[in-house]
């Protein structure tokens, strides 16, 4: 898989940008907030329907517009699609498959593939768990497209019970003594229902996916820190206490009836914590509630991991993930936001050696020196020019060449 063309319009900082692309490694050499990184997050929007840097769409329209475009034309095997998207603010975003508009965005996602490492993927060994179930969730959005619309049925519900909880907390509280109590937990009857069956089915995929990308990234980090601790992966549940304990091991082989049995360990444990989501006027049971476990040895990496070992499992879960979109048939689309800078000989070795091999992988860089020689390919030079429209990026014949690492700094 490969991207042949792309276009941006009102993208952050492009105003207009359009470009053809060929297998193998293509640079954008620039400055640092000139926009080349801008260029990745477009593409990766277009794979995934968000951002890597940001969790809302406003950012990124170019300030003073209303909505921004990114459409590309992606070769897989010899055929040819084109997908673009419509970034609107205030309203729906839109999408199209070969200029035919599509009834949501998300009948977009699965035509490009793509696995992005970034300076930002720190957060998933040191952030918060949002970020690594937003690793998982849109792994499993990149394999299996229709988990994008049950991981949405699940936000909606979500949302829907979790108003419940806040708006009728006092009659939920009065419970069958009074009619509007008894209406409002029928109604959160109806909420649990609909939040396990939806839950059930984006937990049970998530372990299912964890099954399959464990071995890849212990590998990888293996490759990567031959020398550190063995690395592990494992998902801890808010529904732990109502399953079998050995559903937090990847080892553990997926059963067909995981789902059946996660929804009525989520009905259990929505019984079990009902008192205190009502005192408390939020859900307290859910994927929204998991994370997963990133294990060096017999220690969490979060707090214990030291730097090199976090920018080692950060890399790893990347490159875990291209392995297995690998295995599915396609190589997806690598693209390497900066990173070559920041890593050491031997991190930097093991990610050139799995790039090179990529049928396209797209690179941003400062400098040429930060990247390898063995993805000297085509380059793109990147720069701004201040207007009276403010700064707006372009592609265009800049000497990047004659900028040393001083003078452009590291990073966007």
């Amino acid at each position: 898989m490969y991207v042949r063309s792309f276009s941006l319009r009102d993208f952050r900082s492009w105003e207009v940008v359009s470009a053809d692309l060929s297998p193998g490694a293509t640079v954008f050499l620039g400055r640092n907030g000139h926009g080349k990184t801008n260029l990745l997050e477009a593409l990766g929007y277009l794979a995934t329907l968000s951002s890597h840097r940001v969790s809302s769409d406003a950012p990124l329209l170019r300030t003073g517009t209303s909505r921004a475009f990114v459409g590309a034309l992606v070769a897989n095997g010899g055929r040819e699609l084109g997908i673009d998207i419509e970034i609107n603010e205030g309203k729906a975003n839109r999408a199209r498959i070969n200029q035919s508009p599509q009834r949501r965005p998300r009948e977009i996602l699965g035509i490009l593939r793509t696995v992005l490492f970034a300076p930002e993927d720190l957060a998933l060994v040191r952030g918060d768990p949002g970020d690594r179930r937003r690793f998982l969730d849109e792994l499993l959005s990149t394999r299996f497209p229709r988990l994008s619309g049950v991981r949405a049925d699940y936000d909606k519900v979500l949302r829907q019970r979790s108003a419940l909880l806040k708006t009728a907390g006092g009659a939920l509280r009065r419970g069958t003594r009074s009619s509007d109590g008894a209406s409002a937990l029928a109604t959160l009857d109806v909420w649990d229902g609909h939040l396990a069956a939806h839950g059930a089915e984006l937990v049970a995929a998530r372990i299912a996916l964890l099954h399959e990308l464990a071995p890849h990234v212990a590998e990888a980090y293996r490759s990567i820190a031959p020398e550190s601790r063995p690395a592990v992966l494992r998902y801890r549940s808010s529904l732990a206490d109502a399953l079998p304990p050995e559903f937090a091991d990847p080892a553990r082989p997926v059963d067909p009836g995981d789902r059946e049995l996660i929804e009525v360990a989520f009905l259990h444990r929505l019984s079990e914590a009902r008192s205190k989501e009502i005192e408390r006027g939020v859900c307290l049971v859910g994927p929204h509630r998991d994370d997963l476990e990133l294990i060096l040895g017999d220690q969490p990496a979060k707090g214990y991991a030291s730097h090199g070992e976090s920018w080692s499992f950060a890399l790893s879960l990347r490159l875990g993930a291209f392995a297995l979109l690998r295995n599915d048939g396609t190589d997806p689309v690598l693209m390497l936001d900066d990173v070559f800078a920041e890593l050491d000989r031997r991190r930097r070795t093991a990610l050139a050696a799995v790039a090179a091999s990529a049928e396209q992988v797209l690179i941003t860089a400062a400098v040429p020196e930060d990247v390898p020689a063995e993805l000297a390919g085509a380059r793109f030079p990147v720069h701004a020019l201040d207007t009276e429209r403010g700064r707006v990026s372009v592609l265009g014949p800049v000497e990047c060449e004659n900028h040393t690492r001083e003078e452009v700094g590291a990073g966007e």
